[in-house]
């Protein structure tokens, strides 16, 4: 190549690249939003640890601001991967007059086992186990199975310390005999799938409780709401609190989850 030759080449070359550094970057497409579904989904596993796990529930009624009545529960929980349903059985640990007592989902079945008759009987799990808290309350469930939700919009609202989230507004309709509420609208904080606050549906359409889920902390490798408030529909001077501690992984045997075995159980 002659010396001309090689200066136009040199000259294309460096004009070639000041192209390719002027040209913009190509943009990148952007995330598809998340579907209500989805979202549901990721709120679940928020609250739910992956494996078999214990913990403690401490339930207290309020009225006026002050405490009437107290429940502790231990509850013992394990989901089946293939339908992905929740097995529990919650031991009654406190009041001493309850001791001994335990309530074991099967889904769909609920059952309430007293220790003095040795029998249990089938129980709904909307039935009332203290103040506004029912035993559905206190169990572990799998919303993204059983509903089916559609997203209303985004809200910033004030969570139960007052502060604000930006939330996904979400209307969820019962998809399964196993789900527990006609229906809920719940609110899921965007980008963290915190659960926020929901409000619970008979049957009828009527407006039941209202619940905020509040501290999260660090337990089994997730920050996990470890407070619930739920609030009465009607009178809100009638609340009751559940406060969740002592996590822990624990494999649980199939037994635990069988009614017939409920008289031989010992559960410490």
């Amino acid at each position: 190549m002659s010396a001309v030759g090689s200066r136009l080449a040199a000259a294309l070359a460096i004009a070639l690249l000041a192209a390719l550094v002027a040209a913009p970057a190509k943009s990148q497409p952007a995330a598809a939003a998340p579907t209500a579904e989805e979202i549901i989904a990721a709120a679940d596993l928020v609250r739910n640890p992956d494996k078999a796990f214990r913990l403690t529930s401490t339930l207290i009624e309020y009225v006026g601001g002050k405490p009437r009545d107290r429940v502790v529960l231990v509850i013992f929980a394990r989901e089946d991967k293939a339908t992905r349903q929740f097995s529990n059985l919650a031991r009654y640990a406190e009041p001493l007059r309850d001791t001994g007592k335990m309530a074991l989902l099967n889904a769909p079945n609920l059952w309430f086992y007293d220790p003095a008759s040795k029998t249990s009987i089938r129980i709904s799990p909307q039935q009332r186990l203290i103040g506004q808290a029912s035993d559905a309350d206190v169990l572990t469930v799998n919303l993204a199975r059983d509903y089916r939700g559609v997203i209303l919009g985004e809200e910033t609202l004030q969570d139960a310390d007052r502060k604000d989230r930006l939330c996904w507004h979400l209307d969820m309709t019962a998809a399964t005999a196993d789900a527990i509420y006609s229906r809920m609208e719940y609110w899921v904080e965007r980008g963290t799938y915190r659960a926020v606050k929901a409000k619970f549906y008979s049957d009828s359409g009527r407006l039941l409780k209202i619940a905020y889920f509040r501290k999260y902390q660090e337990q089994l490798g997730q920050l996990r709401p470890t407070e619930t408030i739920i609030i009465d529909a009607v009178d809100a001077n009638l609340v009751t609190t559940i406060n969740s501690t002592d996590y822990r992984f624990q494999d649980i045997p199939d037994t635990w989850f069988q009614r017939d075995f409920l008289p031989r159980l010992k559960v410490d």
